[in-house]
């Protein structure tokens, strides 16, 4: 009797133990099953979405928004093998001195780096000299002016930030030392820019104080024309057309934002040159010192036995 009942609470236990294992198995398929299901629904989520974002028509390019896109112009110290033009360099900076100089400064150019580029060191001199600038403390401790050395940078037009809001009906004249790297198109987008002034369109309405320009990112821009024909006297006789004081002025500003450009390309004609020779000299070694060594073939002739 004790026998049978034993069996039975055997039988009974090993029961209960399949129905905990098989009640283990579908809980953990359950729940694969599960996370499966989560991830395609997120999968599809994203799939979704990503189909909506493509989809999406909002995407604004047009002129009132970033501008007329400018054309491309040949310039030619682009040019892989070409340099700056000097000369151009030179009638940039008459253009910058005489017209934008009012109002834009030129905070990364010192004196200095006009001369050899654009200017003899007598001249740079002679320029600087004809500003003020602010030193000391001296021997009492007071500030005191004295003339521009080649070692200060160009003066700025207005004493603060305030004062230049001030003077320009609330807009900030832009520092012109990296404006050919700052704005998109770089030197093509400031050429077009000083030479797209025109009378606004039928149907679009400029505020008073703003002047209507296709380039400018809006159409509006606060600066005014400033180049019309004639307006500086250059020193070489070149005519002073408004494209050709916009290209000076350009190339002028070019050379402000990568005054290393020039001596970077001669660097890299020496780089390539000398990689070049190097090159030479590889293929030399490899073909005709070490051919012969990795392509030879080396043979093994066992000794036959000898016979006794």
């Amino acid at each position: 009797m004790f026998r049978l009942s034993a069996q039975s609470t055997r039988k009974a236990v090993q029961r209960l133990a399949v129905q905990a294992r098989h009640q283990s198995t579908s809980s953990a398929t359950a729940s694969s099953m599960n996370a499966k299901n989560v991830s395609m629904a997120a999968a599809g989520v994203v799939t979704v979405g990503a189909l909506a974002y493509f989809s999406m028509e909002s995407v604004d390019a047009n002129m009132a928004a970033d501008g007329l896109h400018p054309p491309a112009f040949p310039w030619e110290h682009k040019k892989s093998l070409a340099t700056f033009d000097h000369a151009a360099i030179r009638r940039g900076y008459q253009v910058y001195k005489e017209v934008c100089a009012a109002c834009h400064s030129l905070d990364r150019i010192a004196w200095r780096n006009l001369i050899g580029v654009s200017h003899t060191e007598a001249e740079v001199k002679a320029m600087a000299e004809e500003n003020e600038y602010t030193d000391g403390p001296n021997d009492v401790g007071d500030m005191f002016q004295r003339p521009g050395k080649p070692s200060d940078y160009m003066p700025r037009p207005y004493a603060n930030d305030e004062q230049a809001r001030a003077g320009n009906a609330g807009a900030l004249p832009p520092d012109l030392s990296l404006m050919i790297k700052a704005r998109h198109g770089g030197a093509d987008y400031v050429f077009s820019l000083l030479t797209g002034y025109q009378d606004p369109p039928a149907g679009v309405e400029i505020r008073e104080g703003l002047n209507f320009n296709p380039y400018f990112p809006g159409g509006a821009i606060g600066m005014a024309r400033v180049l019309y024909d004639g307006l500086v006297e250059y020193e070489d006789g070149t005519p002073a057309t408004t494209s050709q004081m916009a290209k000076d002025v350009v190339v002028f500003l070019s050379w402000a934002a990568e005054p290393e450009m020039d001596e970077r390309k001669k660097m890299g004609m020496k780089a390539l040159t000398l990689l070049g020779i190097l090159t030479g000299l590889s293929i030399y070694l490899k073909r005709h010192k070490w051919a012969g060594l990795k392509t030879r073939k080396i043979l093994y002739n066992p000794p036959t036995p000898k016979k006794h």
